[in-house]
C-alpha cells in the first residue's frame, strides 16, 4: 500500500478553485458549532412559522390516492412537474396583477429548480465563459458573487443608494466597456429587485424601467440579460408593491425572473423556479439534465396542491404577520441600543429578512476584525460582515457595515442580541 506522504495530489479543476472557500460555509459552520451564540447572521427562516401541520395534511392527501402517490414518488421531468408549472402560471399572474393569458408565456418557459440558487447557478453555467462580465449592485447577495466566481466571471460593482442600483452609473460603465472593445463580454445584469439581500432596499419603479432600457440599448452585438432575483418578493410588510422588471419587459426576451418557495413556505422543500426567455429554456434544461435530470418530484406535487388548495396563500399571510413583528422588534432594538452611538445608521426595510447597518468607517466588521472576534467570543452574538457583499479587490471594499437578520430569533432574543451587539460596538467606538 502506498505511503500517504507519497500519494500524488488529486487534480482539482480551475472551477473548483475559483468557487472554493465561500463565506456561506464558514457562517453555517459557526452557527452549528456554536449553538449558544445568538445569530443575527444566518439567513434562515422562522422555525415557528414553518407549515408542519399543513405539509402533513398535504402529504396525507397525496398518498391517500394511490395513483397520485405513485406518480409523485416516481421520477419527474427535467423542467419540472407540468401540474406545478401550470399552477405557477396562475400564481405569477396574481403577483403581476393580470390574467394568466396576459402573462404572454407558456409553461415551457418555466423551469423548476432545487431552490432559486440552482437557477442562479444554471444561468451562470449556460451564459458565462471565463472572463465574461456581470454587473452587480454594491452591495449585493454574496452567495451569488461566489457563484459568478465559480465560472470565472468578472464582476463589476455598480454603486447603490436608497433607490437601489444607480442605473446612470451602469449606463456609463457600459459605454466605457464599449469604447474599450469589451462590450461583447457583457452577459448579465444582476438585480435583487425587492428587499435586496443584504441592504433591504427595493429597486425603485423608475430604475426598474431604466435598467430594462439600458439592457436593450447596449444589446448591440448580443443580448444583455437582466437576472431579476425576486426571492423576497412575497415578504412585504409595509408600503405598496412595485411592478417587477420582468413584468415591464413586454416582449419577455430580456429578463430572467428567479423566485423561490424557500422564504415564503419552506426551505426544506427546496423548490424554486425561473421564468426565462424562450431561447434560454432549452439550454438551461439541457444543463440541468446533466446535474439532476429533475428536481425533487414529490415536493413539486406537494407545492402544486398547496397552491391549488389555498394553503400556500393562507400560509404566506401568516408568515408576513410573524416577520412584521420580528422586523419591528429589530428596528426598535436598533433605536434603543444604537441611537446614542455616533456614526451608526441603518436601513428601515419594508420587507425581506435583513437590516443593513453602517458603523463609523474606522470600525471594521470583517471576520478578522477585533469587533467580529469580540462579538462572537465575548458577547456571543453573530452578524454577517458587510465586506462579503461587495465584489472587487478587498482593499477597495467598504469594511464598516454588517447585515443583520431577524429571521431566526424570536423578538425577545432579537432584543437581547442587539443589546449584546451594541455593547461590542461601543467597545471600539
Amino acid at each position: 500500500m502506498s505511503d500517504a506522504k507519497s500519494m500524488p495530489p488529486i487534480p482539482l479543476s480551475d472551477r473548483w478553485c475559483w468557487g472554493s472557500r465561500q463565506a456561506i460555509s464558514f457562517l453555517m459552520e459557526q452557527g452549528v458549532d456554536n449553538p449558544d451564540i445568538l445569530t443575527l447572521g444566518a439567513g434562515l427562516v422562522d422555525s415557528e412559522s414553518l407549515p408542519v401541520e399543513e405539509v402533513g395534511q398535504l402529504i396525507a392527501d397525496i398518498c391517500r390516492d394511490p395513483v397520485e402517490g405513485r406518480a409523485a414518488l416516481q421520477y419527474g421531468s427535467t423542467p419540472g412537474s407540468p401540474r406545478l408549472r401550470t399552477a405557477l402560471l396562475q400564481h405569477l399572474a396574481v403577483l403581476e396583477g393580470c390574467s394568466s393569458a396576459e402573462l404572454g408565456i407558456s409553461a415551457e418557459q418555466l423551469l423548476l429548480t432545487t431552490g432559486s440558487q440552482q437557477l442562479l447557478s444554471l444561468v451562470c453555467e449556460v451564459l458565462f465563459n471565463p472572463g465574461d462580465i456581470a454587473f452587480v449592485a454594491a452591495p449585493t447577495y454574496f452567495v451569488f458573487l461566489g457563484t459568478l466566481a465559480g465560472v470565472g466571471a468578472r464582476t463589476i460593482p455598480i454603486r447603490s443608494d436608497e433607490q437601489g442600483m444607480v442605473i446612470d452609473d451602469l449606463d456609463r460603465e457600459l459605454a466605457r466597456l464599449a469604447e474599450a472593445g469589451e462590450l461583447h463580454r457583457v452577459k448579465l445584469i444582476y438585480l435583487v429587485s425587492d428587499f435586496e439581500n443584504p441592504s433591504g432596499i427595493c429597486l425603485s419603479a423608475e430604475r426598474r424601467q431604466q435598467a430594462l432600457v439600458v439592457a436593450r440599448k447596449w444589446s448591440c452585438q448580443q443580448r444583455i440579460l437582466i437576472l431579476e432575483d425576486a426571492a423576497y418578493r412575497e415578504l412585504r410588510y409595509s408600503g405598496a408593491a412595485i411592478p417587477s422588471i420582468w413584468g415591464l419587459d413586454r416582449d419577455r426576451e430580456y429578463v430572467i425572473l428567479a423566485q423561490t418557495f424557500s422564504k415564503s413556505f419552506s426551505p426544506g422543500l427546496r423548490v424554486g423556479y425561473g421564468v426565462v426567455p424562450a431561447g434560454l429554456a432549452g439550454p438551461l434544461a439541457d444543463r440541468k439534465g446533466n446535474e439532476d435530470f429533475g428536481s425533487a418530484h414529490f415536493n413539486q406535487h406537494l407545492l402544486a396542491r398547496a397552491l391549488e388548495s389555498g394553503v400556500y396563500t393562507r400560509h404566506v399571510a401568516k408568515v408576513r404577520r410573524a416577520y412584521t413583528i420580528k422586523r419591528d422588534a429589530l428596528l426598535a432594538a436598533a433605536d434603543r441600543y444604537f441611537s446614542n452611538i455616533p456614526g451608526v445608521s441603518w436601513v428601515r426595510p419594508d420587507g425581506g429578512l435583513y437590516v443593513w447597518m453602517s458603523l463609523p468607517r474606522e470600525i471594521p466588521t470583517s471576520f478578522e476584525s477585533p469587533l467580529f472576534k469580540h462579538a462572537t467570543r465575548a458577547e456571543q452574538v453573530m452578524y454577517v460582515p458587510g465586506d462579503l457583499c461587495y465584489s472587487g479587490p478587498l482593499a477597495e471594499r467598504p469594511r464598516h457595515q454588517m447585515r443583520l437578520s431577524f429571521g431566526v430569533l424570536e423578538p425577545r432574543l432579537i432584543d437581547e442580541a442587539m443589546k449584546r451587539l451594541a455593547k461590542a460596538v461601543r467597545r471600539f467606538a
